[in-house]
């Protein structure tokens, strides 16, 4: 099939390079002249495992093509609106203005049996007022809402090979004539047993901001146990162990640790809070006000315990910070909990140094104070505590023993709870985990 792809940042440059594996003809648009050409010469402009292969593959076919110019969607069959819906300056509500300008932008070019997917986390009710808009221009064309739900880090495979489809259609029915087109887009992974789901519109789009909330919910959850096993002396890894024994409850997404950052779930679920207030069912969502402040309040913690830590006090105290994006195999760092904390402790007076695999040049942009090392050595060199914010694979591989002669002082803070506390003590090292005794 011909598909366009609307916005090529994250979500669209994955998804395009996807759909020209799976075997479309496939252009990205997007205003961006050098996200354009960076993308054109097979190089994504972020760091995503396996994308620069996948991109320079499919390229090679001839499959997929880039451009600024959004009169190349003409003649497409499937045209996907994958823009980015930041949080509004100011609000928790979520900034449309890409996504109308997607859509306004595509109105001269569709035709009869078209089908606008839109992929963009959105308010639920915008799919509603986006179909009203292209019914005008195009009666025959038709408006679908299909989620996303990628990880950064497993784009690609999330992508080629997902848990589950869902497609939000107008009537929510299976007879709707946009189901069979989207099931030829879907056609490989729908043939591997991927389950999919059809729904109304307003469901498709509660599905992606309903369940980041429930993600950020249990993260929230277990770090506010956390802060309870501290003041009683447990362990807080041995308590989500127990608990996540229990099947209806499960393991995932109870580890203890700084919080979740990212460019998804903080924004989603304050739009979701803004956007339940818009309708006049802002209680139903109240407890979420307290999952985000329970998040924002693990990287005061931290900052708390680098100071008992240090003895006596953060001033002067040199502290290598291990990690800047918002979770591994990622250089995104939006709202990144590992930043902020970097950041906090240099405004208390610390000299911080912060190294990360990835996400050293996007995190010299957001906060160009702090200073930047990209060798863990170097980094390291001299430094009074440790902390470990982000658990790269490399950072949870370190001996102790090794890094015990490179330190002024063997103090380590663990803020993912991925570390062997007792291997770090044996070593002669101060170890402190989040939640633990």
């Amino acid at each position: 099939m011909r598909i366009s792809v609307i916005g090529c940042g994250y979500l669209g440059a994955v998804h395009a390079a996807c759909m020209a594996k799976l075997g479309h003809e496939v252009v990205g648009i997007d205003v961006d002249e050098r996200k354009v050409a960076q993308l054109s010469s097979a190089t994504a402009p972020f760091y995503e495992p396996e994308l620069d292969e996948l991109l320079k593959d499919v390229q090679e076919t001839g499959r997929l093509t880039f451009t600024t110019n959004l009169q190349a969607a003409e003649g497409s069959d499937v045209h996907f609106i994958c823009v980015g819906t930041p949080q509004k300056k100011g609000e928790n509500g979520a900034d449309l203005t890409y996504v109308d300008a997607a859509a306004r932008g595509l109105l001269p070019y569709l035709r009869a049996g078209d089908l606008v997917v839109g992929k963009s986390t959105v308010p639920v009710g915008t799919a509603s007022r986006l179909g009203e808009l292209i019914a005008e221009q195009e009666p025959g064309a038709h408006l679908v809402w299909n989620p996303e739900f990628l990880r950064e880090g497993h784009a690609v495979s999330d992508t080629l090979g997902p848990d589950r489809f869902v497609y939000g259609v107008s009537d929510g029915s299976e007879e709707h004539p946009a189901v069979a087109v989207l099931d030829e887009v879907y056609a490989s992974p729908l043939a591997t047993g991927t389950p999919r789901l059809v729904t109304d519109l307003p469901t498709a789009e509660l599905v992606k901001t309903a369940a980041n909330s429930f993600l950020a919910t249990k993260i929230s959850f277990i770090n506010a146990m956390a802060e309870l096993c501290e003041a009683a002396g447990a362990d807080v890894t041995r308590l989500a162990d127990a608990i996540g024994m229990d099947d209806r409850i499960g393991r995932k997404f109870l580890q203890a640790g700084i919080g979740f950052g990212g460019g998804c779930l903080p924004k989603d679920i304050r739009a979701f809070m803004a956007r339940a207030g818009e309708l006049g069912a802002d209680q139903a969502l109240t407890f979420l006000r307290e999952v985000d402040a329970i998040n924002m309040r693990r990287r005061t913690r931290v900052v708390e315990i680098s100071r008992e830590l240090c003895g006596d006090g953060l001033l002067g105290k040199r502290i290598t910070v291990l990690g800047a994006a918002f979770k591994p195999e990622s250089d995104d760092v939006r709202d990144s909990p590992a930043l902020s904390i970097a950041a906090q402790l240099q405004l208390q007076g610390a000299v911080v140094t912060v190294t990360d695999p990835k996400a050293l040049s996007n995190a010299a942009r957001r906060f160009p104070e702090l200073q930047y090392i990209a060798d863990v050595d170097t980094a390291l060199h001299n430094a009074d505590l440790v902390l470990l914010l982000t658990e790269w694979q490399e950072y949870r591989e370190l001996d102790p023993h090794v890094l015990s002669q490179v330190v002024a002082t063997p103090r380590i803070l663990d803020g993912r709870n991925v570390l062997d506390p007792a291997k770090w003590r044996a070593a002669g090292w101060q170890y402190r985990g989040l939640g633990r005794p």
